[in-house]
């Protein structure tokens, strides 16, 4: 098995006078649910249509599949299912014809596979509807039934729960952690939901302005975001040290205004206020916070390094 499913080096992207993507490089690996995020018009959309061969870099390499080279990167591409924008489809035509038209069109043997997909969808029921008559949610169903045909490897989606209800989010997001984990498709979607891509993604790219800000994986942002106590007292050097004697294993640091943060703490928040009070020391503050994916994001265009 390749040790990247998705490889960029240094990919430059420009349109005329307008500078999409500037030295990109990131990798995905194999399995994982990578989550590309970035504001409009951060360059997630000409990343992936790089990705599908719609549009080719100026400069910088992509590598799919570990395979390089427009003729290798043609035939790497079968191996990917890409919903890009919202799907189009032939408004008269019925469900099942739209996917059997697009079987035909890629390739793909056994009739049965249509059924198969409708099934695994949650869109049997309405194979015989038309196309015009499907809600905003079944119609991303559809798109991505027709991005699945052929068993891809990987999975290349482009703001797929973009206007759907939260109901349709939450299935969509169930859908694509079965597709994960059951079939082993690795997916990479780009999304500006952030407290959605937060609960499906195991990786995270940051975009901004056509830059790559940093990856991180969902564990080592849930451990630099962990939940946190901030206190402060009268005397912090005091506390500290009260710190340091009776819950030497915990996790504590001293912020620049004074106020000493725990981090990922392990008693009760109350525990904490009395060790101040038995000693003596007034309570200023005592807070409890945790930061979101948008808090972490937002800090790091903005400049942020290490925390949230």
């Amino acid at each position: 098995m390749n040790d990247s499913v998705i490889e960029a080096n240094q990919v430059t992207k420009k349109y005329r006078s307008v500078l999409a993507l500037d030295g990109v490089s990131l990798r995905v690996s194999p399995g994982s649910i990578y989550g590309l995020i970035g504001d409009n018009g951060a360059g997630k959309s000409t990343f992936l249509k790089l990705l599908a061969g719609h549009v080719f870099p100026t400069a910088g390499e992509i590598r799919l599949f570990g395979q390089a080279g427009e003729r290798e990167l043609r035939r790497s591409r079968s191996r990917m299912g890409v919903m890009i924008e919202r799907p189009g489809f032939f408004p008269n035509m019925t469900v099942e014809q739209t996917l059997e038209y697009y079987r035909i069109q890629k390739g793909v043997p056994g009739k049965e596979k249509v059924a198969e997909l409708l099934e695994l969808l949650g869109i049997r029921e309405k194979r015989r509807e038309r196309c015009k008559r499907l809600s905003l949610g079944q119609k991303q169903r559809l798109g991505l039934a027709i991005a699945l045909l052929g068993e891809p490897e990987l999975l290349i989606l482009d703001e797929p729960v973009n206007g759907l209800d939260p109901s349709g989010i939450v299935e969509f997001r169930t859908l694509l952690h079965r597709l994960n984990q059951e079939k082993n498709i690795t997916i990479l979607l780009s999304s500006h939901i952030l407290p959605e891509l937060e609960q499906t993604a195991t990786v995270f790219g940051f975009l901004s302005k056509g830059k790559l800000l940093e990856e991180i994986s969902a564990g080592d942002l849930s451990e630099k975001c962990a939940d946190r106590l901030n206190i402060a007292v009268e005397d912090t050097e005091k506390y500290a040290a009260l710190l340091e004697k009776h819950f030497p294993e915990e996790n504590w640091r001293v912020l620049p205004e004074g106020t000493i943060q725990i981090r990922d703490f392990r008693q009760p928040p109350e525990v904490y206020s009395r060790l101040a009070m038995d000693n003596g020391l007034c309570i200023l503050k005592l807070e409890r916070s945790s930061a979101s994916l948008e808090d972490y994001y937002m800090n790091l265009k903005n400049g942020g390094k290490e925390t949230c």
